[in-house]
Protein backbone atom coordinates (compact mmCIF):
# COMPACT_ATOMS: atom_id res chain seq x y z
CA UNK A 1 0.00 0.00 0.00
CA UNK A 2 1.10 3.54 -0.70
CA UNK A 3 1.62 5.27 2.63
CA UNK A 4 2.81 8.60 1.24
CA UNK A 5 2.58 11.52 3.64
CA UNK A 6 1.07 13.80 0.99
CA UNK A 7 -2.22 11.91 0.78
CA UNK A 8 -4.14 14.00 3.30
CA UNK A 9 -2.35 17.33 2.75
CA UNK A 10 -4.76 19.80 1.21
CA UNK A 11 -3.33 22.78 -0.60
CA UNK A 12 -6.51 24.59 -1.71
CA UNK A 13 -9.43 25.22 0.60
CA UNK A 14 -13.03 26.40 0.45
CA UNK A 15 -11.86 29.68 1.95
CA UNK A 16 -9.89 30.32 -1.26
CA UNK A 17 -13.13 30.43 -3.25
CA UNK A 18 -15.78 31.58 -0.80
CA UNK A 19 -17.45 33.92 -3.29
CA UNK A 20 -18.12 31.07 -5.73
CA UNK A 21 -21.86 30.40 -5.93
CA UNK A 22 -21.41 26.85 -7.31
CA UNK A 23 -23.79 27.77 -10.11
CA UNK A 24 -26.13 25.58 -12.10
CA UNK A 25 -25.17 25.69 -15.81
CA UNK A 26 -22.27 27.88 -14.73
CA UNK A 27 -21.48 30.85 -16.99
CA UNK A 28 -17.74 30.44 -16.30
CA UNK A 29 -17.68 27.05 -18.03
CA UNK A 30 -19.77 28.33 -20.93
CA UNK A 31 -17.23 31.12 -21.44
CA UNK A 32 -14.18 28.85 -21.37
CA UNK A 33 -13.39 26.97 -24.54
CA UNK A 34 -10.72 24.74 -22.98
CA UNK A 35 -11.75 23.50 -19.56
CA UNK A 36 -14.77 23.11 -17.31
CA UNK A 37 -13.84 25.56 -14.53
CA UNK A 38 -17.15 25.12 -12.69
CA UNK A 39 -16.48 21.40 -12.26
CA UNK A 40 -12.94 22.10 -11.10
CA UNK A 41 -14.19 24.61 -8.54
CA UNK A 42 -16.78 22.15 -7.26
CA UNK A 43 -14.02 19.57 -6.85
CA UNK A 44 -12.05 22.01 -4.70
CA UNK A 45 -15.15 22.71 -2.63
CA UNK A 46 -15.73 19.00 -2.04
CA UNK A 47 -12.17 18.13 -0.94
CA UNK A 48 -11.35 16.62 -4.32
CA UNK A 49 -8.43 18.69 -5.57
CA UNK A 50 -6.28 15.68 -6.47
CA UNK A 51 -8.81 14.00 -8.74
CA UNK A 52 -9.49 17.40 -10.32
CA UNK A 53 -5.81 18.04 -10.98
CA UNK A 54 -5.39 14.56 -12.43
CA UNK A 55 -7.91 15.41 -15.14
CA UNK A 56 -6.11 18.56 -16.26
CA UNK A 57 -4.03 18.58 -19.45
CA UNK A 58 -0.26 18.53 -18.98
CA UNK A 59 0.09 21.99 -20.50
CA UNK A 60 -1.09 25.05 -18.62
CA UNK A 61 -4.41 25.78 -20.32
CA UNK A 62 -4.78 29.06 -18.44
CA UNK A 63 -1.41 30.57 -19.35
CA UNK A 64 -1.80 33.88 -21.18
CA UNK A 65 -5.58 33.47 -21.04
CA UNK A 66 -7.57 36.72 -20.56
CA UNK A 67 -9.90 34.81 -18.19
CA UNK A 68 -13.29 35.18 -19.88
CA UNK A 69 -14.53 32.84 -17.17
CA UNK A 70 -14.09 35.61 -14.60
CA UNK A 71 -15.83 38.14 -16.84
CA UNK A 72 -18.79 35.76 -17.21
CA UNK A 73 -18.99 34.88 -13.51
CA UNK A 74 -22.26 35.81 -11.79
CA UNK A 75 -20.00 37.67 -9.37
CA UNK A 76 -17.59 39.14 -11.94
CA UNK A 77 -13.95 39.00 -10.81
CA UNK A 78 -14.87 38.12 -7.22
CA UNK A 79 -13.79 34.49 -7.64
CA UNK A 80 -10.12 33.94 -8.63
CA UNK A 81 -11.02 31.22 -11.13
CA UNK A 82 -7.88 31.36 -13.25
CA UNK A 83 -5.60 31.48 -10.19
CA UNK A 84 -7.33 28.46 -8.66
CA UNK A 85 -7.03 26.41 -11.85
CA UNK A 86 -3.40 27.43 -12.15
CA UNK A 87 -2.80 26.26 -8.59
CA UNK A 88 -4.32 22.90 -9.43
CA UNK A 89 -1.92 22.76 -12.38
CA UNK A 90 1.24 23.99 -10.66
CA UNK A 91 0.85 22.97 -7.00
CA UNK A 92 -1.25 19.82 -7.05
CA UNK A 93 -0.65 18.04 -10.35
CA UNK A 94 3.18 17.75 -10.00
CA UNK A 95 2.76 15.97 -6.65
CA UNK A 96 0.26 13.37 -7.81
CA UNK A 97 0.97 9.67 -7.52
CA UNK A 98 -1.67 8.99 -10.19
CA UNK A 99 -1.80 10.86 -13.46
CA UNK A 100 -5.31 10.00 -14.53
CA UNK A 101 -8.78 9.19 -13.20
CA UNK A 102 -8.95 6.15 -10.96
CA UNK A 103 -10.94 3.08 -11.95
CA UNK A 104 -14.44 3.27 -10.45
CA UNK A 105 -14.58 -0.53 -10.34
CA UNK A 106 -12.93 -0.23 -6.93
CA UNK A 107 -16.13 1.33 -5.63
CA UNK A 108 -18.30 -1.73 -6.22
CA UNK A 109 -19.67 -3.13 -3.00
CA UNK A 110 -22.87 -4.60 -1.55
CA UNK A 111 -25.64 -3.89 0.92
CA UNK A 112 -26.67 -7.08 2.72
CA UNK A 113 -25.83 -9.04 -0.42
CA UNK A 114 -27.46 -6.61 -2.84
CA UNK A 115 -24.83 -5.39 -5.36
CA UNK A 116 -24.02 -1.67 -5.38
CA UNK A 117 -22.16 0.15 -8.14
CA UNK A 118 -20.67 2.38 -5.43
CA UNK A 119 -21.42 2.90 -1.74
CA UNK A 120 -23.49 6.09 -2.21
CA UNK A 121 -27.28 6.16 -1.85
CA UNK A 122 -29.85 8.86 -1.32
CA UNK A 123 -31.28 8.62 2.19
CA UNK A 124 -34.98 8.44 2.85
CA UNK A 125 -36.21 12.02 2.54
CA UNK A 126 -37.50 14.59 0.10
CA UNK A 127 -34.47 14.00 -2.18
CA UNK A 128 -35.86 10.53 -2.98
CA UNK A 129 -39.59 11.13 -3.00
CA UNK A 130 -40.70 10.82 -6.65
CA UNK A 131 -39.92 8.70 -9.67
CA UNK A 132 -38.39 11.63 -11.53
CA UNK A 133 -36.08 12.56 -8.67
CA UNK A 134 -34.76 9.03 -8.21
CA UNK A 135 -34.38 8.59 -11.97
CA UNK A 136 -32.31 11.76 -12.26
CA UNK A 137 -30.15 10.66 -9.33
CA UNK A 138 -29.62 7.23 -10.89
CA UNK A 139 -28.69 8.83 -14.20
CA UNK A 140 -26.21 11.06 -12.35
CA UNK A 141 -24.46 8.01 -10.88
CA UNK A 142 -25.97 7.26 -7.48
CA UNK A 143 -26.00 3.54 -6.71
CA UNK A 144 -29.45 3.58 -5.20
CA UNK A 145 -32.00 5.38 -3.07
CA UNK A 146 -33.83 4.88 0.18
CA UNK A 147 -37.23 6.13 -0.91
CA UNK A 148 -39.11 8.57 1.33
CA UNK A 149 -40.91 6.60 4.03
CA UNK A 150 -44.02 4.82 2.81
CA UNK A 151 -46.95 4.80 5.23
CA UNK A 152 -50.71 4.22 5.14
CA UNK A 153 -51.78 7.37 6.98
CA UNK A 154 -52.45 10.87 5.68
CA UNK A 155 -49.54 13.29 5.61
CA UNK A 156 -50.15 17.04 5.51
CA UNK A 157 -46.93 19.02 5.69
CA UNK A 158 -46.43 22.40 7.36
CA UNK A 159 -45.13 25.48 5.53
CA UNK A 160 -42.37 26.50 5.90
CA UNK A 161 -40.69 23.38 7.22
CA UNK A 162 -36.93 24.03 6.94
CA UNK A 163 -34.46 26.26 8.75
CA UNK A 164 -30.69 26.30 8.96
CA UNK A 165 -27.54 27.59 10.60
CA UNK A 166 -25.08 28.87 8.00
CA UNK A 167 -21.36 29.52 8.00
CA UNK A 168 -19.41 32.54 6.80
CA UNK A 169 -19.69 31.37 3.19
CA UNK A 170 -23.47 31.06 3.44
CA UNK A 171 -23.31 27.29 3.19
CA UNK A 172 -25.38 25.20 5.58
CA UNK A 173 -23.67 23.93 8.72
CA UNK A 174 -26.74 22.65 10.51
CA UNK A 175 -30.15 22.00 8.97
CA UNK A 176 -33.49 21.58 10.74
CA UNK A 177 -36.59 20.04 9.23
CA UNK A 178 -40.10 19.38 10.50
CA UNK A 179 -40.93 17.27 7.44
CA UNK A 180 -42.82 14.01 7.86
CA UNK A 181 -43.25 11.01 5.56
CA UNK A 182 -44.28 10.40 1.94
CA UNK A 183 -47.51 12.17 1.02
CA UNK A 184 -48.18 9.67 -1.79
CA UNK A 185 -50.54 6.78 -1.19
CA UNK A 186 -49.12 3.29 -0.73
CA UNK A 187 -50.45 2.35 -4.17
CA UNK A 188 -48.78 5.36 -5.79
CA UNK A 189 -45.44 4.51 -4.15
CA UNK A 190 -45.69 0.88 -5.22
CA UNK A 191 -46.19 2.05 -8.80
CA UNK A 192 -43.06 4.16 -8.50
CA UNK A 193 -41.05 1.17 -7.23
CA UNK A 194 -42.19 -0.96 -10.15
CA UNK A 195 -41.28 1.71 -12.66
CA UNK A 196 -37.87 2.37 -11.11
CA UNK A 197 -36.98 -1.32 -11.03
CA UNK A 198 -38.11 -1.77 -14.63
CA UNK A 199 -36.10 1.17 -15.93
CA UNK A 200 -33.10 0.93 -13.57
CA UNK A 201 -32.70 -2.78 -12.76
CA UNK A 202 -29.11 -2.41 -11.51
CA UNK A 203 -29.92 0.33 -9.00
CA UNK A 204 -30.71 -0.51 -5.38
CA UNK A 205 -34.18 0.47 -4.20
CA UNK A 206 -34.40 0.68 -0.43
CA UNK A 207 -38.04 0.90 0.66
CA UNK A 208 -38.38 2.85 3.89
CA UNK A 209 -41.59 2.00 5.70
CA UNK A 210 -43.45 2.94 8.88
CA UNK A 211 -46.48 1.13 10.25
CA UNK A 212 -48.94 1.90 13.03
CA UNK A 213 -49.19 -1.70 14.25
CA UNK A 214 -47.83 -5.18 13.61
CA UNK A 215 -50.15 -5.84 10.71
CA UNK A 216 -49.16 -2.65 8.88
CA UNK A 217 -45.42 -3.29 9.29
CA UNK A 218 -45.89 -6.79 7.89
CA UNK A 219 -48.15 -5.70 5.03
CA UNK A 220 -45.97 -2.78 3.94
CA UNK A 221 -42.87 -4.97 3.89
CA UNK A 222 -44.71 -7.57 1.79
CA UNK A 223 -46.00 -5.01 -0.70
CA UNK A 224 -42.59 -3.40 -1.14
CA UNK A 225 -41.00 -6.75 -1.92
CA UNK A 226 -43.75 -7.61 -4.40
CA UNK A 227 -43.29 -4.30 -6.22
CA UNK A 228 -39.57 -4.26 -6.81
CA UNK A 229 -37.76 -3.14 -3.65
CA UNK A 230 -34.35 -4.69 -2.98
CA UNK A 231 -34.07 -3.82 0.70
CA UNK A 232 -36.58 -2.85 3.40
CA UNK A 233 -35.65 -0.05 5.81
CA UNK A 234 -37.70 0.28 9.00
CA UNK A 235 -38.12 3.90 10.09
CA UNK A 236 -37.78 3.77 13.86
CA UNK A 237 -36.27 7.24 14.00
CA UNK A 238 -38.27 10.08 12.42
CA UNK A 239 -38.54 12.79 15.12
CA UNK A 240 -41.40 14.66 13.43
CA UNK A 241 -44.42 12.38 13.82
CA UNK A 242 -47.31 13.82 15.82
CA UNK A 243 -48.41 10.44 17.15
CA UNK A 244 -46.26 9.52 20.13
CA UNK A 245 -46.24 5.85 19.16
CA UNK A 246 -44.39 6.36 15.87
CA UNK A 247 -40.90 7.15 14.62
CA UNK A 248 -38.21 7.99 17.15
CA UNK A 249 -40.50 7.01 20.04
CA UNK A 250 -40.26 3.40 18.86
CA UNK A 251 -36.50 3.63 18.39
CA UNK A 252 -36.04 4.54 22.05
CA UNK A 253 -37.74 1.33 23.24
CA UNK A 254 -35.83 -1.87 22.33
CA UNK A 255 -38.88 -4.05 22.95
CA UNK A 256 -40.86 -2.14 20.31
CA UNK A 257 -37.92 -2.24 17.88
CA UNK A 258 -37.76 -6.02 18.20
CA UNK A 259 -41.53 -6.43 17.94
CA UNK A 260 -42.00 -4.37 14.79
CA UNK A 261 -38.84 -5.72 13.15
CA UNK A 262 -40.23 -9.21 13.65
CA UNK A 263 -43.53 -8.09 12.16
CA UNK A 264 -41.79 -6.76 9.05
CA UNK A 265 -39.69 -9.91 8.83
CA UNK A 266 -42.88 -11.98 8.62
CA UNK A 267 -43.83 -10.00 5.53
CA UNK A 268 -40.59 -10.26 3.54
CA UNK A 269 -37.51 -12.30 2.76
CA UNK A 270 -35.62 -9.20 1.63
CA UNK A 271 -32.74 -7.80 3.68
CA UNK A 272 -34.00 -5.51 6.45
CA UNK A 273 -32.27 -2.41 7.81
CA UNK A 274 -33.48 -0.89 11.06
CA UNK A 275 -33.01 2.89 10.91
CA UNK A 276 -32.40 3.92 14.50
CA UNK A 277 -32.77 7.19 16.35
CA UNK A 278 -29.76 9.09 17.75
CA UNK A 279 -32.02 10.56 20.44
CA UNK A 280 -30.69 8.03 22.94
CA UNK A 281 -27.58 7.77 25.09
CA UNK A 282 -26.58 4.37 23.69
CA UNK A 283 -27.81 2.88 20.40
CA UNK A 284 -26.62 -0.67 20.91
CA UNK A 285 -29.66 -1.99 22.86
CA UNK A 286 -32.02 -0.98 20.05
CA UNK A 287 -29.67 -2.43 17.45
CA UNK A 288 -29.46 -5.73 19.33
CA UNK A 289 -33.25 -5.77 19.55
CA UNK A 290 -33.48 -5.23 15.79
CA UNK A 291 -31.16 -8.18 15.23
CA UNK A 292 -33.30 -10.39 17.46
CA UNK A 293 -36.31 -9.32 15.43
CA UNK A 294 -34.66 -10.39 12.19
CA UNK A 295 -32.85 -7.29 10.87
CA UNK A 296 -29.80 -7.80 8.70
CA UNK A 297 -28.34 -4.34 9.22
CA UNK A 298 -28.63 -0.93 10.85
CA UNK A 299 -29.00 2.51 9.27
CA UNK A 300 -27.61 5.28 11.46
CA UNK A 301 -28.15 8.04 12.16
CA UNK A 302 -31.43 9.82 11.52
CA UNK A 303 -31.84 13.45 12.53
CA UNK A 304 -31.38 14.76 16.08
CA UNK A 305 -34.20 16.52 17.92
CA UNK A 306 -33.43 20.23 17.94
CA UNK A 307 -34.49 23.84 18.22
CA UNK A 308 -32.77 26.19 15.78
CA UNK A 309 -32.88 29.87 16.56
CA UNK A 310 -35.44 32.08 18.25
CA UNK A 311 -36.66 35.26 16.56
CA UNK A 312 -35.84 38.16 18.94
CA UNK A 313 -38.93 40.07 17.82
CA UNK A 314 -41.63 37.39 17.63
CA UNK A 315 -40.01 35.01 20.18
CA UNK A 316 -40.79 32.05 17.89
CA UNK A 317 -38.16 29.53 16.87
CA UNK A 318 -37.58 28.54 13.24
CA UNK A 319 -39.26 27.49 11.09
CA UNK A 320 -42.24 29.52 12.27
CA UNK A 321 -45.69 28.39 11.17
CA UNK A 322 -48.32 31.00 12.04
CA UNK A 323 -46.66 31.95 15.28
CA UNK A 324 -45.72 28.42 16.36
CA UNK A 325 -42.82 26.08 15.82
CA UNK A 326 -41.83 22.62 17.00
CA UNK A 327 -38.85 20.54 17.93
CA UNK A 328 -37.53 19.08 14.67
CA UNK A 329 -34.78 16.96 13.17
CA UNK A 330 -31.23 18.37 12.92
CA UNK A 331 -28.83 17.27 10.19
CA UNK A 332 -25.91 18.53 8.12
CA UNK A 333 -22.15 18.74 8.82
CA UNK A 334 -22.75 19.71 12.45
CA UNK A 335 -24.09 16.25 13.30
CA UNK A 336 -21.30 14.23 11.66
CA UNK A 337 -19.23 13.78 14.85
CA UNK A 338 -22.30 12.41 16.64
CA UNK A 339 -23.11 10.10 13.74
CA UNK A 340 -19.54 8.79 13.63
CA UNK A 341 -19.68 8.06 17.35
CA UNK A 342 -22.84 5.96 16.97
CA UNK A 343 -21.51 4.10 13.93
CA UNK A 344 -18.33 3.22 15.82
CA UNK A 345 -20.38 2.06 18.81
CA UNK A 346 -22.36 -0.31 16.60
CA UNK A 347 -19.34 -1.56 14.66
CA UNK A 348 -17.36 -2.31 17.83
CA UNK A 349 -20.14 -4.38 19.43
CA UNK A 350 -19.45 -8.14 19.33
CA UNK A 351 -23.19 -8.82 19.57
CA UNK A 352 -23.74 -6.96 16.29
CA UNK A 353 -20.88 -8.59 14.37
CA UNK A 354 -21.71 -9.23 10.73
CA UNK A 355 -24.55 -6.72 10.53
CA UNK A 356 -24.36 -4.19 7.71
CA UNK A 357 -24.14 -0.57 8.81
CA UNK A 358 -25.47 2.06 6.42
CA UNK A 359 -23.86 5.24 7.71
CA UNK A 360 -25.33 8.71 7.39
CA UNK A 361 -25.33 12.08 9.09
CA UNK A 362 -23.46 15.11 7.78
CA UNK A 363 -21.79 13.56 4.73
CA UNK A 364 -20.88 16.18 2.10
CA UNK A 365 -17.55 15.01 0.69
CA UNK A 366 -15.81 11.76 -0.12
CA UNK A 367 -13.62 12.36 2.93
CA UNK A 368 -16.71 12.45 5.14
CA UNK A 369 -17.85 9.18 3.60
CA UNK A 370 -14.40 7.66 4.10
CA UNK A 371 -14.55 8.42 7.82
CA UNK A 372 -17.85 6.53 8.13
CA UNK A 373 -16.42 3.58 6.21
CA UNK A 374 -13.24 3.49 8.31
CA UNK A 375 -15.44 3.34 11.42
CA UNK A 376 -17.49 0.41 10.15
CA UNK A 377 -20.07 1.59 7.60
CA UNK A 378 -20.56 -0.55 4.50
CA UNK A 379 -22.70 1.96 2.60
CA UNK A 380 -23.37 5.70 2.81
CA UNK A 381 -26.67 7.58 2.66
CA UNK A 382 -26.93 11.33 2.03
CA UNK A 383 -29.69 13.94 2.11
CA UNK A 384 -28.76 17.41 3.39
CA UNK A 385 -25.79 17.88 1.06
CA UNK A 386 -28.00 16.92 -1.89
CA UNK A 387 -30.63 19.43 -0.79
CA UNK A 388 -27.97 22.13 -0.76
CA UNK A 389 -25.83 21.21 -3.76
CA UNK A 390 -27.83 18.78 -5.89
CA UNK A 391 -27.36 15.24 -7.18
CA UNK A 392 -24.20 16.41 -8.99
CA UNK A 393 -22.13 15.91 -5.81
CA UNK A 394 -21.96 12.22 -6.74
CA UNK A 395 -19.23 13.08 -9.27
CA UNK A 396 -16.81 14.20 -6.57
CA UNK A 397 -17.92 11.56 -4.09
CA UNK A 398 -17.02 8.83 -6.56
CA UNK A 399 -13.93 10.47 -8.05
CA UNK A 400 -12.41 11.39 -4.70
CA UNK A 401 -12.95 8.00 -3.11
CA UNK A 402 -11.76 6.18 -6.26
CA UNK A 403 -8.59 8.25 -6.34
CA UNK A 404 -7.95 7.60 -2.66
CA UNK A 405 -8.40 3.84 -3.07
CA UNK A 406 -6.01 3.76 -6.01
CA UNK A 407 -3.47 5.98 -4.27
CA UNK A 408 -3.49 3.82 -1.16
CA UNK A 409 -3.38 0.58 -3.11
CA UNK A 410 -6.82 -0.81 -2.22
CA UNK A 411 -8.62 -2.79 -4.92
CA UNK A 412 -12.07 -2.51 -3.34
CA UNK A 413 -13.86 -0.09 -1.06
CA UNK A 414 -14.95 -2.87 1.29
CA UNK A 415 -11.34 -3.36 2.35
CA UNK A 416 -11.53 -0.05 4.21
CA UNK A 417 -14.48 -0.98 6.42
CA UNK A 418 -13.61 -0.69 10.09
CA UNK A 419 -9.89 0.05 9.71
CA UNK A 420 -10.06 2.90 12.24
CA UNK A 421 -11.99 1.06 14.94
CA UNK A 422 -8.95 -0.10 16.90
CA UNK A 423 -8.00 3.54 17.51
CA UNK A 424 -11.34 4.45 19.12
CA UNK A 425 -12.02 4.01 22.83
CA UNK A 426 -15.09 4.88 24.88
CA UNK A 427 -12.76 5.99 27.67
CA UNK A 428 -10.01 8.61 27.69
CA UNK A 429 -8.14 6.53 30.29
CA UNK A 430 -6.29 4.69 27.50
CA UNK A 431 -4.57 7.85 26.25
CA UNK A 432 -0.83 8.32 26.84
CA UNK A 433 -0.22 11.43 28.95
CA UNK A 434 3.54 11.53 29.53
CA UNK A 435 4.57 13.36 26.35
CA UNK A 436 3.78 16.65 24.61
CA UNK A 437 3.56 17.61 20.95
CA UNK A 438 4.36 21.30 20.61
CA UNK A 439 2.94 23.53 17.87
CA UNK A 440 5.29 24.63 15.10
CA UNK A 441 4.99 28.07 13.49
CA UNK A 442 5.42 28.61 9.74
CA UNK A 443 6.76 32.17 9.33
CA UNK A 444 6.17 32.20 5.58
CA UNK A 445 2.42 31.94 6.18
CA UNK A 446 2.09 34.03 9.32
CA UNK A 447 0.59 37.52 8.90
CA UNK A 448 1.05 38.57 12.53
CA UNK A 449 -2.65 38.77 13.42
CA UNK A 450 -2.14 37.55 16.97
CA UNK A 451 -5.15 35.25 17.05
CA UNK A 452 -2.96 32.50 18.50
CA UNK A 453 -1.77 34.81 21.29
CA UNK A 454 -5.32 35.82 22.23
CA UNK A 455 -6.66 32.26 22.30
CA UNK A 456 -3.70 30.91 24.25
CA UNK A 457 -3.93 33.77 26.77
CA UNK A 458 -7.69 33.60 27.32
CA UNK A 459 -8.46 29.96 26.52
CA UNK A 460 -5.17 28.15 27.01
CA UNK A 461 -1.98 28.37 29.07
CA UNK A 462 -0.44 31.79 28.26
CA UNK A 463 2.38 30.17 26.31
CA UNK A 464 2.39 32.39 23.19
CA UNK A 465 3.40 36.03 22.80
CA UNK A 466 4.05 38.23 19.78
CA UNK A 467 7.54 39.67 19.41
CA UNK A 468 8.36 43.13 18.07
CA UNK A 469 7.87 41.94 14.49
CA UNK A 470 4.45 40.52 15.37
CA UNK A 471 5.64 36.94 15.10
CA UNK A 472 4.53 34.33 17.67
CA UNK A 473 7.02 32.99 20.17
CA UNK A 474 6.36 29.86 22.21
CA UNK A 475 7.21 29.40 25.88
CA UNK A 476 7.91 25.68 26.10
CA UNK A 477 7.73 25.74 29.89
CA UNK A 478 4.09 26.82 29.76
CA UNK A 479 2.87 25.07 26.59
CA UNK A 480 0.94 21.86 27.26
CA UNK A 481 0.48 20.93 23.59
CA UNK A 482 -3.30 21.42 23.52
CA UNK A 483 -3.14 22.71 19.90
CA UNK A 484 -5.84 25.34 20.34
CA UNK A 485 -3.59 27.71 18.41
CA UNK A 486 -3.62 25.39 15.37
CA UNK A 487 -7.39 25.47 15.28
CA UNK A 488 -7.84 29.24 15.48
CA UNK A 489 -5.09 30.35 13.08
CA UNK A 490 -6.82 31.87 10.02
CA UNK A 491 -3.69 31.38 7.86
CA UNK A 492 -2.98 27.73 8.70
CA UNK A 493 0.44 28.99 9.75
CA UNK A 494 0.67 26.64 12.75
CA UNK A 495 1.17 22.90 12.43
CA UNK A 496 1.97 20.04 14.74
CA UNK A 497 5.63 19.40 15.54
CA UNK A 498 7.01 16.18 14.15
CA UNK A 499 8.22 14.73 17.46
CA UNK A 500 6.80 14.14 20.90
CA UNK A 501 8.91 15.11 23.88
CA UNK A 502 8.73 13.91 27.46
CA UNK A 503 7.06 16.25 29.91
CA UNK A 504 9.55 18.15 32.00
Amino acid sequence: MNGGSTIFTRQIYRSDMLRCALCSSAPCSAACGRLDPAKLLRSIWFDNEKAAAACLPESDACRDCPAPCEDACVRPHEVPIRALVERLQSEIRPRLDLTGPADEARLRTELCGVPLENPFLLSSSVVASTYDMCARAFEAGWAGAAFKTVCSFDIHEASPRFSAITGDSGSIIGFKNIEQLSDHSVAENMAIFRRLKQNYPTKCIVASIMGQNDAEWEDLARQCEQNGADVIELNFSCPNMADGSLGSTIGQVPELVERFTAAARRGTKLPILAKLTPNVTVMRPAAEAARRGGADGIAAINTIKSIVGVNPHTYVSAPAVRGMSAVGGYSGPAVKPIALRFVAELAQSPTLAGMHISGQGGVETWMDALEFILLGAGSIQITTAVMQYGYRIIDDLKAGLSYYLAEKGFDRVGALTGLALDSVSESTDVLERDTVVFPRFLPERCIGCGRCEISCADGGHQAIRLDGDRRPRLDGKKCVGCHLCLLVCPQRAIVSARKRIRRG
